[in-house]
């Protein structure tokens, strides 16, 4: 619970920053006159909290950064006396002011007492203190959702920008080999969340260029798939299809002198049978089966209908009959990829993909295709957005569930009220 005599630091930077405190007839706790000419731009790296501020004190106008703490004795404990990054601060701004604070050459920084509307204190704490699913949400009917609609936008660019920082870094890893990339971030995306550590290690076990050598043989490429992925090691014996593919890998796994996983790190607890690490790779065999150059074909669809079509894969007939090697199942039936995978596979993997390649390669029009993706395909159905949708939040396309996944994930669950638009707005109403 919020102590309301103590309010959080952010709180004070977030007063500050909308010059939401008391401004008539300012002062400094040493008596002098105060005018805040410019607040600053807030920092977001290390450093003082404010830079290039502007103030007047009595008759000087002084230029530099503030720092804001809860109490000024937080200078001395965070030991900025000693830091010369922080001798160009021309204010110290406090709420509780319990000591008098000075640069590394000993000059006394002059503060300012935070003053600013109870209302404001009270707004935030019933956010703060909230146990409801978010925050506001006894209080969201005040706010209209067309501020939300707004800032879907912002919200979804973030998101993304979180996908595509992965991206570049397996990309560096990769020595900004695109096809290599491509096909490790779409292997580690067909384990979904259960298997995608160990479908990632699958692929960074064997070469999308090694795999490509025999893209013309569907028994091949399940032999090196399943060959590296330590599941053609579970028994000894097994019926013909399981010993035939031994015998294709114990061939190609010297010729290639290839290194697998360990075969315990698949996971078949808990998840479907249709789910099964075994259905996924055959499936991502036969998408490279069926796929000349698979990047490359991505980079030219252009339609979400298209791609959809892209990834109606199914596993070999073996897997008609089966969901493990060597035992049979009475559910006879193909075993596709559905539609529901395939969106799955367009927003995580295509999508920040398109959109990184665009950036990288300054081709804007592939980041724009990214987006309309998005905007083309429908809403994602899971708790979170079915939960939006009961407080009035409707998602009309990918986009926008996107957009709510990233206002609920990193937003409302660690209460970034003050970083949300409808928080800001809640904390600032009278």
């Amino acid at each position: 619970m919020a102590d309301p005599q103590n309010m959080p630091e952010e709180f004070l930077q977030y007063i500050w920053q909308n010059r939401l405190f008391t401004t008539s007839q300012l002062q400094t706790a040493e008596g002098d006159k105060l005018e805040v000419i410019d607040q600053g731009r807030k920092n977001t790296d290390s450093g003082p909290d404010f830079f290039n501020a502007k103030i007047k004190i009595n008759d000087t106008t002084w230029a530099g950064n503030i720092e804001i703490h809860k109490s000024a004795s937080d200078w001395k404990k965070h030991e900025h006396t000693s830091d010369k990054a922080y001798d160009n601060v021309v204010l110290h701004v406090v709420e509780t002011n319990d000591t008098t604070i000075t640069r590394s050459n000993g000059e006394i920084i002059p503060t300012l007492v935070l003053n600013y509307p109870e209302q404001l204190k009270h707004n935030y704490q019933n956010l703060i203190n909230a146990q409801t699913w978010i925050a506001c949400e006894n209080q969201f009917h005040k706010v209209d959702p067309i501020i939300l609609q707004l800032g879907f936008n912002r919200l979804m660019i973030e998101r993304l920008e979180t996908k595509t920082q992965a991206i570049v870094q397996q990309l560096e890893q990769n020595n900004n080999n695109w096809e290599e990339t491509f096909f490790q971030i779409l292997a580690r995306m067909f384990g979904f969340k259960v298997n995608a550590v160990p479908f990632e290690l699958l692929a960074k076990s064997i070469s999308i260029h090694t795999l490509q050598k025999h893209k013309n043989s569907l028994f091949q490429l399940e032999a090196l798939l399943f060959g590296n992925s330590g599941l053609l090691n579970k028994q000894l014996l097994g019926d013909e299809y399981y010993l035939r593919l031994r015998d294709e890998y114990s061939f190609l796994y010297k010729k290639y002198n290839l290194k697998g996983i360990e075969g315990h790190l698949w996971k078949f607890m808990r998840l479907r049978p249709p789910n099964f690490p075994t259905i996924r790779i055959s499936q991502l065999a036969a998408l490279i089966y069926q796929s000349e150059g698979l990047f490359s074909k991505i980079l030219e669809i252009e339609s979400t209908e298209a791609l959809k079509q892209l990834f109606k894969v199914k596993a070999s007939e073996y897997w008609d009959s089966h969901y493990n090697f060597n035992k049979s199942s009475k559910n006879t039936q193909p075993k596709e990829l559905g539609d529901t995978a395939a969106q799955i596979l367009i927003i995580n993997v295509i999508v920040p993909f398109l959109f990184v390649y665009g950036e990288k390669q300054n081709k804007h029009h592939l980041k724009n295709r990214a987006l309309d993706f998005l905007e083309n395909l429908p809403e994602e159905k899971n708790s979170i957005i079915t939960k939006w949708s009961k407080l009035g939040i409707q998602a009309r396309s990918a986009f926008d569930s996107q957009a709510l996944l990233q206002l609920k994930n990193y937003y409302c669950e660690s209460k970034k009220c003050l970083n949300c638009q409808l928080g800001v707005k809640l904390v600032s109403s009278a």
